[in-house]
């Protein structure tokens, strides 16, 4: 059974932000863009109000952050993806900078809806999903539950069936206690998150964890074989070699259920993190598969 880093009793409750009760679906448009400007939307539906960054034109790629974490993570990748002539999606998730909504009582399928609204907002075009870390739960649960939406699937250093050393989950929860000392800190980000020889500070900052809370919450309420398959659609594996948190025997056994439609692409010198760590080689990565399948 997968090891939650995380729980109810270890990190503090919060308060819910609830929206008034309605439902309608609202864009509104903040900036009008050139081809590499961004166009930020909010996108209202239910009890939700997601934040939204679009940038470029071309075949749709959503990108969904890690666990308690925001779209930010993706800086550096989303402008490769749109100098290669992608447009890129990046929604906000619940709690973090404009995007709000209910955070207790979720599934991973009311996170994926969220990804879904933004989509279907943005695009009529089905999308290619990309999940880094945590957000490959969500990624997985997106095309397993919007098939018709899902072009492709990219899974960024995914875990969710194997067990984490119990010292690797001290980091992992200790990575979102800022209020250590810095040494401290990101010596926790550093064994959770980062390969051997590899700069943690990137990391010092951008920790959400009430957003983890209803995150790894919602993966609880949330049966494994409801996602775990990730829908039909072609799927790339990004494998860091040391990825300790998501180690290298998950993406085997994506490839052996599913050897049909699953290419794994295993990056050395890459950890948990793997963004901050290797970002030319994923972003290379992401962009021949996405020139060889579509």
């Amino acid at each position: 059974m997968r090891q939650s880093p995380f729980s109810m009793q270890a990190m503090r409750s919060i308060t819910p932000m609830v929206l008034a009760a309605h439902i309608f679906c609202g864009l509104m448009l903040l900036q009008t863009p050139g081809l590499s400007e961004a166009r930020e939307l909010m996108v209202k539906e239910d009890q939700r109000s997601i934040h939204v960054e679009v940038l470029g034109e071309g075949l749709p790629v959503v990108l969904i952050p890690s666990l308690g974490r925001g779209a930010q993570d993706f800086d550096d990748l989303k402008m490769r993806l749109v100098d290669a002539g992608y447009q890129v999606i990046l929604p906000q998730p619940r709690g973090i900078g404009q995007s709000s909504g209910i955070t207790v009582g979720l599934t991973l399928q009311d996170l994926a809806a969220d990804v879904y609204a933004v989509s279907k907002a943005v695009t009529n075009s089905p999308v290619i999903v990309v999940g880094h870390a945590f957000g490959n739960r969500v990624a997985r649960t997106f095309a397993s539950e919007y098939p018709q939406q899902t072009k492709g699937v990219i899974l960024l250093a995914a875990g969710g069936s194997t067990n984490i050393p119990k010292e690797i989950v001290k980091a992992l929860r200790d990575s979102f206690r800022t209020d250590l000392p810095e040494a401290e800190h990101l010596e926790a980000v550093r064994l959770a998150f980062f390969a051997e020889g590899n700069e943690p500070a990137a990391w010092r900052d951008g920790w959400y964890p009430e957003v983890a809370i209803y995150q790894e919450a919602a993966t609880k309420a949330t049966p494994l074989q409801s996602w775990w398959a990730g829908g039909v659609a072609p799927m790339l594996v990004i494998q860091p070699l040391e990825d300790r948190v998501a180690p290298p025997a998950n993406a085997d056994k994506l490839l052996k259920a599913y050897p049909e439609r699953v290419k794994v692409q295993k990056l050395a010198y890459a950890g948990h993190a793997l963004l901050p760590e290797q970002p030319q080689q994923v972003a290379d990565t992401i962009i021949s598969w996405l020139r060889e399948r579509f």
